[in-house]
């Protein structure tokens, strides 16, 4: 378990996870400084989501098959 937490830290960096670990703790930070402590919540989410490579944003999710099935439907005239 800690082999795969350290993989997924150390490896597979992509513009959009440092995007969202840049801006999380930029918002941590900014939050911080002016007291706005809901802030923190939700730049600690975005910057976990870069960090740790969780959550499906922009199509990235940690197993990397964000597809969904597509049901189809029999329409019958």
């Amino acid at each position: 378990m800690i082999r795969n937490i350290k993989n997924r830290i150390l490896y597979n960096w992509t513009f959009s996870r440092i995007l969202y670990l840049g801006i999380g703790l930029f918002v941590v930070f900014q939050s911080i400084h002016s007291a706005q402590w809901f802030g923190v919540i939700f730049g600690g989410y975005f910057a976990a989501m870069g960090l740790f490579s969780f959550g499906c944003a922009s199509g990235n999710c940690v197993g990397g098959h964000c597809e969904t099935e597509i049901e189809e439907k029999n329409i019958s005239n």
